[in-house]
């Protein structure tokens, strides 16, 4: 309840450095798999491997919801929450990868360009329940209402869901543009900081001015949400790679830590968010509390300090783990 305002989402509309995170996780399975599968045969046998992966990562996203650490351990399956996370990297992950196999850059930026502009033609222009479509959280929302008519009482928000099944097409978009600027990470090309600051800006300023008729929205994951923020990500890039690969700084061990089992810290993370909220150590406690009261609102009195403080502490101890598996040689495959 006491939250810096950089470190929420935004309310609707709009752009703040937490909603970077998923785009950017997005982009960055893009990059994977513009790495992993440069020279990966189209065979059966990929084809399958590539279905259980997505089915894997799709199950431990419904895993983390059904979950309950006391008994019955299961939640109500009538209103259990259905779209997440997981659900949409393992979904776009699937989608995004066949792609990568049957199709050339060039018909990959076709397919983005032409997903992002009819994507913006559906939800601002085409008629709904017989009146002009809207991108405001109400009911005449394409994304909200066809989302509600798929997953009924299963969703985030009574109204919507930031990770329903209709805005994962645009977030396609988020895995093909990471698809394509991995194809310039592995190129043998000497240019590559160039590219990538070009694009990155490039990407960066389109999603900008399209933002005056397409709102960047991350709840809707509208068009100009998915240039603006895969221009960022590009440009992020473009300094890590100056930083880590050019000037050697030794930081990007700190990517390495945590890029290796970095689903499985995800997981853990949420994991044991729910369980320490659920989980109560007395009447009017949740173990979150407890910690949180006990190690940081006895010392600091200002609570959004002690909220960012508590936040950090938690990171530390992710940063830990990583550290910690990659050092045990222990990799988490999904």
């Amino acid at each position: 309840n006491a939250i810096y305002e950089p470190l929420e989402h935004s309310a609707w509309h709009g752009l703040t450095p937490t909603d970077l995170i998923f785009p950017f996780f997005l982009f960055i399975v893009g990059l994977s798999i513009a790495m992993a599968y440069k020279n990966a045969e189209n065979t059966k046998s990929t084809y399958n491997k590539i279905l259980i992966r997505s089915l894997k990562i799709i199950g431990l996203g419904l895993f983390l919801y059904i979950f309950l650490p006391y008994y019955p351990f299961i939640e109500d399956l009538s209103t259990v929450r259905i779209p997440g996370v997981l659900q949409r990297i393992g979904l776009v992950f699937f989608v995004a990868t066949i792609i990568k196999l049957n199709c050339n850059l060039k018909a990959i930026l076709i397919i983005s360009i032409s997903i992002l502009v009819i994507y913006w033609l559906w939800l601002a222009f085409l008629p709904l329940i017989g009146i002009q479509p809207s991108l405001n959280r109400v009911p005449n929302n394409w994304v909200s209402y066809l989302d509600l008519k798929i997953f009924g009482k299963h969703t985030w928000q009574p109204d919507y869901d930031p990770e329903g099944l209709v805005s994962s097409l645009s977030s396609l978009v988020s895995v093909l543009s990471g698809i394509l600027i991995g194809a310039i990470l592995t190129s043998s090309k000497n240019d590559k900081m160039k590219q990538f600051i070009i694009y990155g800006l490039l990407m960066t300023l389109v999603g900008l001015i399209w933002n005056n008729w397409f709102p960047i929205n991350k709840a809707l994951w509208t068009s100009s949400f998915v240039l603006a923020t895969s221009g960022l990500a590009t440009l992020f890039l473009a300094l890590t790679y100056y930083l880590a690969d050019i000037k050697k700084y030794t930081f990007g061990s700190l990517f390495k830590y945590m890029g290796s089992n970095a689903i499985a810290i995800y997981f853990l993370s949420y994991f044991f968010q729910k369980t320490f909220e659920l989980v109560k150590i007395n009447q009017d406690q949740s173990v979150h509390g407890w910690l949180y009261q006990t190690f940081f609102t006895s010392f600091i009195n200002n609570q959004k300090l002690a909220s960012v403080s508590y936040a950090v502490v938690a990171v530390l101890f992710y940063l830990w783990l990583g550290y910690y598996l990659f050092k045990k040689k222990i990799l988490i495959k999904v």
